[in-house]
């Protein structure tokens, strides 16, 4: 009997990290929507001022597996505020978050702050497809609130895009 050398293929660390991270994001999601009744607010006196929080959105739209259901295209965002404008980051979100919960191609829509460190923001986009995707890159709230406002205030946006299984 010959033995046979067959090299198995590890994937590269960055595809090992980006499998990891997009797991980890999910279990944060996961977290924010079952556990955190807020989008970005990081105390309970935050509540009212801005973005709706988790409760108040799940009232409005359809639930969590109705969303899924069906398929679309999610869009995972991390963001990291330049030292000292996380505060600026975080209003700028709260003014755009209810806008793009209401974007009527979007199933789903979530910011998270960082409780480590407050400075990181993760986003958790679920379009109906990716002509939905589009149109609320290109739409006025957008355009105003991230490109115009909040990109510059940051040093870091990293942007993933997923078809659901």
């Amino acid at each position: 009997m010959q033995s046979s050398n067959v090299t198995r293929r590890e994937p590269p660390l960055t595809e090992m990290l980006s499998r990891r991270s997009v797991i980890g994001t999910f279990g944060a999601v996961m977290a924010i929507v079952n556990f955190s009744p807020f989008a970005i607010s990081s105390s309970r006196s935050e509540q009212n001022q801005g973005a709706m929080n988790v409760s108040q959105y799940a009232m409005d739209k359809e639930t969590v597996s109705e969303a899924i259901s069906g398929g679309g295209l999610l869009v995972v965002a991390q963001w990291e505020a330049k030292e000292g404008q996380a505060d600026k980051v975080a209003d700028i979100l709260q003014r755009f978050l209810p806008e793009a919960q209401r974007d009527l191609g979007v199933k789903l829509f979530l910011i998270g702050r960082g409780k480590e460190n407050p400075a990181q923001f993760l986003f958790y986009e679920l379009f109906r497809d990716e002509a939905a995707f589009d149109a609320h890159q290109e739409s006025v709230y957008f355009n105003t609130y991230i490109a115009r406002e909040a990109l510059p205030l940051l040093t870091k946006r990293e942007r993933m895009q997923y078809t659901l299984l």
